[in-house]
């Protein structure tokens, strides 16, 4: 039987089930799940949002691959107060180093939010410096390099202090809060492999 899980991970947690040191992982939130369920993909340690679990191969290929180009909606907390040239940068494509080379990122879809958005507070929180602004951005990318949503925000010289997966698709963790997770049905596929 397949099954889909969406979790929202927390900050500090590895996107894997395996103990390494004395990090969480996936296995403090997921006890005595199936031994064939795997994340799709991976979020950084020090990320934190939307992880998709499943036993689903075929679906977990298909976000994978490059090649079907899938969209992955990242909210973005920056260090300073981002300017509309930044953002125009983050659009149309950066340089940064992945494996020693430099390359170009795809153009994204990069906005500023006028507002902080409504997420779980994290544990332990962003430090606070009142002579220095924060701003939040909406950044959506086709392509997931190491790292890549840090090194693009650094390239502009706005760097990243939360880095939140919000989508993948069309599917969310709107209404979740951190270390949440919800067993979805068959029909999630269609959101998340929306364009």
């Amino acid at each position: 039987m397949l099954q889909y899980f969406i979790f929202y991970k927390p900050f500090q947690v590895l996107c894997q089930f395996s103990p390494e040191g004395e990090k969480k992982t996936l296995a403090d939130y997921f006890p005595g799940i199936s031994k064939n369920i795997y994340p799709v993909g991976r979020l950084d340690f020090d990320s934190e949002g939307m992880l998709l679990l499943t036993n689903d191969k075929a679906l977990s290929h298909h976000l994978l691959e490059p090649k079907f180009a899938h969209k992955r909606t990242y909210l973005v907390q920056v260090d300073g107060s981002i300017t509309e040239e930044a953002i125009e940068q983050l659009r149309k494509g950066v340089m940064i180093n992945v494996e020693g080379k430099q390359y170009k990122t795809k153009p994204a879809i990069a906005e500023v939010l006028l507002s902080e958005p409504d997420l779980p507070e994290r544990n332990p929180p962003i430090r606070y410096r009142k002579e220095i602004p924060t701003s939040w951005i909406s950044l959506t990318l086709t392509e997931g390099k190491n790292r890549q949503v840090r090194k693009m925000t650094a390239a502009v010289n706005f760097p990243t202090l939360r880095l939140v997966r919000y989508s993948i698709g069309m599917a969310n963790i709107d209404g979740f809060t951190s270390g949440m997770y919800k067993e979805v049905t068959e029909e999630i596929k269609a959101q998340l492999l929306a364009r």
